[in-house]
């Protein structure tokens, strides 16, 4: 992966999981509310390691008991 993406999805990682724990809920509450990911998909997801499908986005939202929106709502260091 180039470092722009490395690093987009390290913030977007550690947005959901920002998320995840403002919720109060734990990955395996993710998994259970989602039931179409796994516990180590979204640790992946919020470590920055996988690049996912948009389904895949759609998925962890319903897990988080957020709208899909509230997921991409984060800041991205823009770079001149």
């Amino acid at each position: 992966m180039e470092v722009l993406q490395d690093e987009l999805l390290k913030k977007f990682g550690e947005h959901i999981k920002e998320l995840r724990l403002k919720s109060g809920l734990t990955q395996d509450d993710v998994v259970l509310n989602s039931s179409k990911i796994t516990k180590a998909t979204v640790s992946d997801i919020e470590n920055g390691k996988r690049n996912f499908a948009f389904t895949t986005l759609i998925d962890l939202a319903r897990g988080l008991n957020l709208p899909p929106k509230d997921l991409l709502n984060f800041k991205i260091d823009q770079k001149s």
